[in-house]
């Protein structure tokens, strides 16, 4: 997939933006704050309907604006034009629109734009809760197979009607609290069945590009665990009904499942370096571009670079240049605030190259 051309009216610091994009390199500089991650996040909001730093939508309207719309224009492998629309006013609900045609749920727009950030945040990823290590997994998951970001959305909505139960003054219905398990039971098994699916055959393509960035000197781990691994989730949830209802919410299910990240035989929030996390987390995320190329749709997901070659040694830079530097990899978005860092991903690349610069929400 590659964006040919993105339109950006009032998105936080910019303005207004027209950008005609390289259909391999297109490279931002500038200092920090100037709106470099902005452009990055307008691109991210096109594929996955939303900002990858503040889902509260209303925050993303520039000051003293009443809207925001942001347009992109697409190519397909197949040299199909696709056009995404997104607009949204203050007071009223945004539009999605593809090819003209809105959208009934933005589910359905999910894994139509396959892409890939990654950037500073990613480190929430290690130093985080369990639930930043669930959205990495749903992430990857519901942009090949709908049939789990269905149950996920299903889950989810059930998850929060127990709860109601569990936190109301009145001791829950029986019958109702026995329906909504089996419906738990039902979709969290599918959620538990692709999770432990995706990781067994993840976790190969992660190590392989890790040991090519570091030259094989570390070793890491990516090792998933849930309560359904030890029980069958609608046992676990009538086991653990009395507990819940004194705790006011489900102790138990697939909401509680985690990814345990390491470095050699220890867990890399406890051991790990600045630069070792940083080269942990961008295995991880160029892992997961190679995952999504290779499965759903096969199309090459774009990929989003946002700041990060700091606090990485120049061997580690070399290799992740090196790496994206492949034919595997197709159209990039990158940021920094260094020159030489993004000289040395266009002396390293085939194809056309274009380099921005940004000031103050302005491009050129």
């Amino acid at each position: 997939m590659i964006l040919n051309r993105i339109s950006i009216i009032n998105y936080k610091n910019l303005a207004q933006i027209e950008l005609e994009c390289a259909p391999k390199l297109n490279c931002f500089i500038g200092h920090n704050g100037m709106g470099k991650t902005n452009l990055l996040d307008a691109v991210y909001y096109l594929s996955f309907c939303k900002s990858a730093s503040n889902p509260i939508d209303s925050q993303n309207i520039r000051h003293g604006e009443d809207f925001f719309v942001i347009q992109g224009s697409y190519q397909t492998e197949k040299g199909e034009e696709e056009e995404v629309y997104c607009g949204m006013k203050r007071g009223r609900k945004k539009q999605f629109k593809h090819n003209k045609k809105e959208y009934q749920r933005f589910a359905d727009h999910i894994g139509l734009i396959p892409l890939v950030m990654v950037s500073p945040d990613d480190a929430s990823l290690i130093v985080g809760g369990s639930d930043e290590r669930r959205k990495f997994m749903d992430m990857v998951i519901s942009q090949y197979d709908k049939a789990y970001l269905d149950a996920l959305i299903h889950y989810n909505k059930t998850l929060q009607q127990r709860n109601s139960l569990l936190k109301a003054d009145a001791e829950p219905d029986a019958d109702l609290m026995n329906v909504l398990e089996e419906m738990l039971a039902k979709d969290g098994n599918v959620i538990f069945e692709k999770r432990t699916d995706f990781v067994h055959e993840f976790i190969l393509q992660f190590q392989e590009i890790h040991a090519a960035i570091t030259l094989g000197k570390e070793v890491v781990s990516l090792c998933y665990q849930s309560d359904l691994q030890k029980d069958d989730l609608k046992r676990l949830l009538e086991n653990s009904r009395a507990k819940d209802r004194i705790m006011g919410y489900t102790l138990k299910g697939t909401h509680k499942d985690d990814l345990l990240m390491g470095l050699g035989n220890y867990a890399i929030r406890r051991e790990g370096s600045q630069g070792q996390n940083k080269t942990y987390l961008t295995a991880l995320k160029l892992a997961q571009f190679m995952f999504l190329k290779h499965h759903g749709s096969n199309t090459t997901p774009i990929l989003l670079l946002d700041d990060i070659f700091d606090k990485l040694d120049a061997l580690r830079v070399e290799q992740i240049v090196r790496l994206v530097s492949e034919p595997d990899f197709g159209q990039i978005f990158v940021t920094d605030t260094n020159r030489d860092h993004l000289e040395e991903i266009v002396g390293g690349l085939e194809g056309e190259h274009k380099v921005f610069h940004v000031e103050n929400g302005t491009v050129s």
